[in-house]
């Protein structure tokens, strides 16, 4: 089954172009309305939809959506399986607003029941333009190409004043640390970062901590009057 993506980049260009512009502008509005009825302040959580219910990474994402509604947040995920589940389901039962940006896939990806607002995307780069506009931070726990890509998105926009600074929190040294050492030893050493630019990651193992550290964060933004990344 192809997707409209891989529709769209093997088609000859002719008029057809026009219509795919239409519907991929089409997709933009509506993803911005879907923004806008987010009603909290949001924190986006990434992370494998390859993990089940026993995995310690789900547990952990659970705590995090259920500390984070606690918190005054809504908690934002891409709304499928795994670590977006479990964050959901904790902001969920938390009480909090729990907003899953679901994306049409081959294997016809479904939202997890734990979501009281979503949004179906068919275009990639139209769900990841929201993911970040609705939100004052990021969590990403261990995942995957789709985590390591919203991860360097985010610190790439930040870097380059695309959007204002946020949090950007790693949940588990011992998955992230093999990475945050390459880009010590390696990227920053050969002055392709600096030390401001490493310095955006946050590591934790403490739910409590990657919280705080998203709340103090808001807190000195929103002091400030900066307090939307869109």
């Amino acid at each position: 089954m192809a997707t409209r993506d891989r529709e769209i980049l093997e088609q000859p260009h002719d008029g057809r172009a026009r219509s795919h512009v239409d519907l991929i502008a089409e997709e933009f509005r509506a993803g911005f309305e879907a923004v806008d009825a987010v009603h909290a302040p949001a924190i986006t959580v990434f992370g494998s939809a390859r993990i089940g219910e026993g995995h310690r990474s789900y547990a952990q994402a659970r705590v995090v959506g259920r500390l984070l509604a606690d918190a005054g947040f809504a908690v934002v995920t891409g709304g499928g399986g795994g670590v977006m589940e479990a964050a959901n389901r904790g902001c969920h039962e938390a009480g909090g607003q729990s907003v899953g940006f679901n994306i049409e896939l081959p294997h016809e990806q479904e939202p997890n029941p734990y979501v009281s607002l979503v949004h179906t995307f068919r275009h990639f780069y139209a769900r990841k333009v929201m993911l970040v506009k609705a939100s004052e931070g990021f969590v990403l726990f261990p995942g995957g190409f789709g985590t390591l890509d919203e991860m360097f998105e985010a610190l790439t926009l930040i870097q380059t004043d695309k959007v204002l600074d946020f949090p950007v929190v790693l949940f588990d040294a011992a998955y992230w640390s093999g990475l945050l050492e390459w880009l010590h030893d390696r990227p920053l050493a050969e002055g392709m970062i600096s030390a401001e630019d490493e310095r955006l990651l946050f590591l934790t193992d403490d739910p409590g901590e990657a919280v705080d550290t998203i709340a103090a964060w808001y807190e000195q933004r929103r002091s400030s009057g900066a307090t939307s990344s869109g």
